[in-house]
């Protein structure tokens, strides 16, 4: 694998996936959630309850009799905080799960109302070849057949995050790609931020799951 690829070779390997591309960011600029009502939480009540005292039915008492379910995220993680000995992740733990046991958050959704989805494979490769890819605009084209990038973290960052658009130029989400050696292997994570429904969100991550069995393929050559 070289630092420099040939980019009829990679575009040739990457190409197929255009169409995955394409679905996905119509999905971005179509789909809105009508999903409602209560969802699942993050941990189970055996993990909770020994991490933070209470089981899911307790928190969620606790919750509504104190701040409240219309006191917004960060305050519900304070008050977490601040009343039961709770480190702030846990706390974050347990208002995510709240929210999600609720109703006032889906699986994915943020804080801000958008969603991030994540992929993750390991492959053989050269770590640092592939990172040269993902920084270099050429090369990274070549890797997203039919998306507009531009690289917004700096080449030596651990992430290697993107700002992707369409072919019209619709904003599509911030991408980052996390490369780390295992074993003498790749794993590699991309994880997909700013979506604005579940659904696209869903779209997006078959897409990169087809993206990184392509890769797999690039990274062979």
């Amino acid at each position: 694998m070289s630092e420099t690829p040939d980019p009829v070779a990679l575009r040739t390997a990457m190409a197929p996936l255009a169409d995955a591309f394409a679905a996905a960011a119509r999905a971005s600029t179509t789909f809105a959630d009508a999903e409602t009502g209560a969802g699942k939480p993050e941990f189970s009540d055996e993990v909770i309850r020994e991490n933070t005292g209470h089981d899911w039915v307790e928190w969620v008492g606790l919750i509504d009799a104190g701040p409240g379910r219309q006191a917004g995220h960060a305050a519900i993680a304070a008050w977490v905080h601040e009343n039961f000995e709770v480190n702030g992740w846990w706390a974050q733990g347990v208002t995510v799960s709240y929210e999600r046991l609720v109703g006032l958050r889906l699986p994915g959704q943020m804080a801000d109302g958008t969603f991030t989805v994540q992929k993750n494979k390991t492959l053989e490769g050269n770590r640092e070849a592939l990172r040269a890819w993902w920084v270099s605009d050429d090369a990274r084209a070549a890797l997203l057949p039919g998306l507009a990038s531009v690289l917004r973290s700096k080449p030596e960052a651990k992430q290697l995050k993107v700002a992707l658009s369409g072919a019209e130029g619709e904003a599509l989400g911030t991408v980052g790609l996390t490369v780390d050696e295992a074993k003498g292997r790749l794993k590699i994570n991309v994880s997909h931020e700013k979506l604005p429904s579940s659904a696209a969100g869903e779209e997006w991550r078959n897409a990169w799951g087809a993206w990184l069995d392509a890769l797999a393929g690039a990274l062979a050559a």
